[in-house]
């Protein structure tokens, strides 16, 4: 039976959210990354594998990822990775084999239950051919073809049973840990009612029991009126707290969204950047709230000091002076969606600039 951390781990990795599952892993260093779960019982690390994520391979690793680990065909995460490398070429291979060869290297000669090893898989099964030489090369070829045609067939029944498939463990329950502000201010929100209702049914309960206590109209009143006056002063602070509540957030996303981008446009790195690497305020919102993250804090009453922060945003996400830093440096399949996101933020800071305009 998985325990809450590792449920919430398998969902990190399944979305591809390596800055959620790195600040997860910080938070929970002694959590047991080596478990299998679903139909085709996978660990972590062959699920990364089988998702071509390298970023969350390696973080994997890093954290104790058992490279030996087999599912339920005896595959470990190097078959799943040689798999995907021979579909999708050398970059795949560079991300995947080699740091897992690096970590484990007597992984490459672990048999799963069909015997093949992933050094065999690596190989292309290309066993040696007969001293008379009677196979021609047309024959050979042919051969080739028909295994690599069969093995991306694997490969695809492979994907469908990973990603067409889910168990009801993989529904997950609201981890208490992780609580944002809506869950916050909800049950905040829930608490309030519930003493509200308790303490109206103390009253009833006070006012109408006769047996214990007479009380009187003008007292009944007078309890009615303290209690009201209680509830109005805790609801106001209810309220207040969820404000406080709420500016720290907004300022939590402010500053996470300027160090990611000192890191990302200024640090000098090298490094494939992915829609998921880019320093959205707001990745999982809309231009609109990634707009207020960008300029919150900022006092739009003096209109000089606003105009000069808009200006600065403008100018990181204008889209030529974007693609001068970062083009050359983004992922192919997520170069279009990334070129997108930032033409749109583009726009919607030159709109509320022409709005300010007198």
């Amino acid at each position: 039976m998985l325990t809450r951390g590792q449920k919430r781990l398998w969902k990190y990795v399944e979305e591809g959210s390596l800055l959620k599952l790195k600040s997860y892993l910080r938070k929970h260093r002694d959590l047991d990354v080596n478990f299998c779960q679903g139909k085709r019982q996978r660990s972590p690390l062959q699920l990364a594998c089988g998702l071509g994520d390298d970023a969350v391979v390696r973080l994997l690793l890093e954290h104790g990822a058992d490279v030996l680990l087999a599912d339920k065909k005896g595959d470990t995460a190097l078959h799943v990775a040689i798999n995907r490398a021979l579909k999708r070429g050398q970059t795949a291979y560079e991300d995947l084999v080699v740091p897992l060869r690096k970590s484990c290297p007597q992984a490459m000669e672990a048999s799963n239950i069909a015997g093949v090893t992933p050094q065999d898989l690596l190989n292309g099964f290309k066993h040696s051919e007969p001293s008379g030489q009677g196979a021609s090369s047309a024959s050979q070829a042919d051969s080739e073809r028909e295994w690599r045609e069969k093995l991306f067939g694997e490969c695809e029944d492979e994907f469908c049973e990973t990603f067409g498939v889910y168990d009801a463990d993989d529904i997950l329950p609201v981890d208490e840990d992780d609580e944002d502000y809506g869950d916050w201010s909800d049950r905040i929100r829930r608490e309030y009612f519930s003493k509200k209702h308790a303490e109206a049914q103390r009253l009833a309960a006070s006012s109408y029991s006769g047996r214990r206590k007479k009380m009187n109209r003008e007292e009944a009143e007078q309890n009615y009126k303290e209690l009201h006056a209680a509830l109005q002063k805790e609801h106001e602070e209810y309220l207040s707290r969820a404000a406080r509540k709420e500016e720290e957030i907004r300022q939590g996303k402010k500053r996470r969204y300027e160090q990611m981008c000192a890191a990302t446009f200024h640090g000098g790195s090298a490094e494939v950047l992915r829609y998921s690497d880019i320093p959205w305020p707001a990745p999982r919102s809309t231009v609109q709230e990634m707009v207020e993250v960008m300029l919150h804090g900022v006092d739009r009453v003096d209109a000089a000091a606003f105009r000069k922060a808009l200006r600065k945003q403008q100018a990181l996400w204008h889209p030529d002076k974007f693609a001068q830093r970062c083009e050359a440096r983004l992922d192919g399949k997520d170069k279009r969606r990334i070129l997108d996101t930032v033409t749109a933020l583009s726009q919607e800071l030159n709109r509320l600039a022409q709005s300010l305009k007198p």
